[in-house]
């Protein structure tokens, strides 16, 4: 199925003014920052000893003058050459860039594992040695985005004294809150990452021509068990994979020393954040934990106060047209123009203003436009439960499933037998340049019509609803099978039917925590007693910003999969997915209860559009 490019519906005059009444409408603006005037001195592929006398490889870009400068580090697996143009942008405003490869990686010393423990040590080493260069005046800041975001967190958090500021963007958290697990469900979009991370050069599966790239990797994640996915693709050089599965619990030391979240690592961290991210991204959950983290446990004044800057965007941000969908001409701004700014006051010392901006950043969807806010989440936040309901019909778009605020009258349930050998299909499949996860608001519909998800939607909106933060669901269910996983989805319904995917949730059911109303638990698992109703509370991996018009409907789906985004939960019980194979898998029939003492329910954060309450920053 091919999606056609849809646009966003201008709002009415009146919605927009009602929010103006609360506060201006603001984008992150750059302002004056440091201008091109530089000449540029490259030399590449200098190498740096490490601690343990690995040496990494780096490529310097220094303005072409008598300095010293303040440096800017990028460390990368993806090759330092892609940095080039990077590298003699920052240059020619007055900065040395250094793009270092990961140990391991290209021209790096070393052995490659994506989540290796040296990674911490060596961000550490790479400022400090940076510090003590004769062109550098002392104060170092890192960029990058996606692993990139992740090498900034994992140097912060070592804490070399030389390091001032840093950007990361779309930035992954710690692992089992994304990837590779995600609430305890196994990532397939991360196994075509780790299949592009196999070797010391970027290694990639045989993709030929689109459709037939879509039909390998459908069949390729397919395979079982899934811990030999990577040898089956041909990724032989990859002995960490194996680990990634083996130790599928959080406690292992294999996690615990890459980890960089928790109060006792935020504590560590002195530097002020600048996060960035988009509402579609592929690893969105790390920005704003990390905004929550640093604003409550960050070691130092400047370190608690973060900044958040979130648009309509998938991985790669600053784009107006995502998914098929135009957000218009504010969804671009100059993000490049902001991270100069930034640096600017805390590497070169410029007052410039930065630190009394907003600190909070969200392109709202819908009226398609940016706001300053106070802080995430947002202080006049309305948290309201729509709760589910139905005849006991809920299959489908066919089916009869009811999403109110009001509680139901009756107490019931709905039934979708969920088949590993069938799993329900995610929408992407055959979307132009997937990549991995939600590219975007695309149209929910080819998900929804089968039996084996359940359908819950409001009858069209008589005004318009703003839901912008987090997003959590509390769920009643019963799996005749000894686990399973439960995924939940938020869908704006427009009156021709385009049903828009905003975000989702997932959970295994055996890592629902028994003590903490059926939360996630990364540390150990639980134990699922076959058709034994539990409360299983699903906190969405991302949030969204988003105004459900008058007209449209607020829809939630319910399933048991949701392929080939993640790998399918072959319902066996097992303490380890990764090991078990086909042969094995148990079909389960699901059952999500209603109303009663079995209040099933999603909780959004409804902004009500014309406070003025103190603090609303709108």
């Amino acid at each position: 199925m091919r999606i056609k490019t849809a646009v966003f519906p201008v709002v009415a005059a009146a919605l927009l003014a009602a929010r103006a009444a609360a506060a201006v409408a603001q984008a992150p603006d750059p302002g004056k920052y440091s201008s091109a005037i530089h000449e540029v001195v490259e030399v590449r592929g200098q190498k740096v000893a490490m601690r343990d006398g690995i040496r990494l490889s780096v490529d310097i870009y220094r303005p072409d003058a008598a300095g010293p400068f303040p440096a800017i580090l990028s460390i990368t697996p993806y090759d330092n050459v892609g940095s080039r143009e990077s590298g003699r942008w920052w240059a020619r405003r007055g900065y040395v860039m250094v793009v270092a490869d990961d140990r391991g990686r290209f021209d790096s010393e070393g052995e490659w594992d994506p989540f290796g423990a040296k990674h911490k040590s060596d961000g550490y080493d790479l400022v400090e040695w940076i510090a003590k260069q004769p062109w550098s005046s002392g104060p170092v800041g890192m960029v990058g985005g996606s692993y990139g975001g992740w090498t900034q967190w994992w140097t912060a958090s070592a804490a070399p004294p030389s390091l001032k500021a840093i950007v990361p963007q779309v930035a992954p958290p710690d692992a089992f809150e994304n990837i590779p697990y995600q609430n305890g469900v196994l990532s397939g979009w991360l196994l075509d990452w780790a299949a592009g991370m196999s070797g010391r050069t970027a290694q990639t599966v045989d993709q030929g021509p689109y459709n037939g790239w879509t039909r390998r990797r459908v069949r390729d994640l397919m395979h079982t068990p899934y811990i030999e996915i990577n040898r089956v693709r041909g990724m032989l050089d990859s002995p960490w994979f194996e680990t990634w599965f083996r130790a599928n619990l959080s406690t292992h030391e294999y996690w615990q020393a890459i980890a960089y979240q928790g109060r006792e690592n935020y504590a560590k961290i002195t530097v002020p954040a600048l996060n960035i991210s988009g509402w579609f991204d592929v690893n969105h959950p790390g920005t704003p934990m990390n905004y929550v983290g640093m604003r409550d446990y960050g070691a130092t004044p400047e370190a608690r106060r973060p900044r958040l800057i979130i648009g309509p965007w998938i991985h790669g941000v600053n784009r107006r047209v995502v998914g098929g969908v135009d957000f218009g001409p504010e969804a671009v701004i100059d993000l490049e123009g902001y991270k100069v700014r930034w640096f600017d006051r805390f590497l070169k010392g410029i007052d410039n203003g930065v630190e009394k901006d907003p600190p909070v950043y969200l392109f709202v969807m819908g009226p398609n436009r940016w706001y300053g806010e106070k802080d995430w989440p947002l202080p006049q936040t309305q948290w309201t439960k729509y709760h589910l309901d139905s005849k006991g019909h809920a299959n489908s778009l066919k089916g009869d499933g009811v999403l109110a605020t009001a509680v139901p009258s009756r107490e019931g349930f709905d039934t979708y037998v969920y088949d590993p050998a069938h799993p329900t299909r995610d929408p992407f499949s055959d979307f132009p340049n997937h990549n991995g996860h939600i590219d975007g608001p695309v149209d929910a519909r080819i998900s929804e019509i089968g039996d084996d998800v359940l359908v819950y939607s409001t009858p069209p909106l008589g005004e318009e609803v703003e839901v912008t933060g987090p997003i959590e669901a509390k769920l009643y269910a019963a799996t005749s099978a000894r686990d399973t996983d439960w995924m939940v989805r938020l869908v704006d319904v427009r009156p021709d039917g385009y049903a828009a995917l905003l975000t989702e949730g997932v959970l295994r059911a055996r890592s629902r925590d028994p003590e903490n109303e059926g939360r996630f638990r990364s540390d150990r698992l639980s134990t699922i007693e076959p058709n034994r109703v539990y409360e299983y509370t699903i906190r969405f991996w991302k949030g969204t910003g988003n105004v459900f018009q008058k007209g449209h409907r607020i829809r939630i789906e319910i399933s048991s999969s949701y392929y080939p985004i993640y790998l399918r939960n072959l319902n066996t019980g097992a303490d380890n997915l990764a090991l078990v194979t086909e042969s094995e898998a148990v079909v389960a029939t699901q059952k999500i209860y209603h109303g009663g003492k079995y209040p099933s329910h999603i909780v959004l954060p409804v902004i009500p559009r014309s406070t003025t309450a103190a603090g609303s920053g709108r």
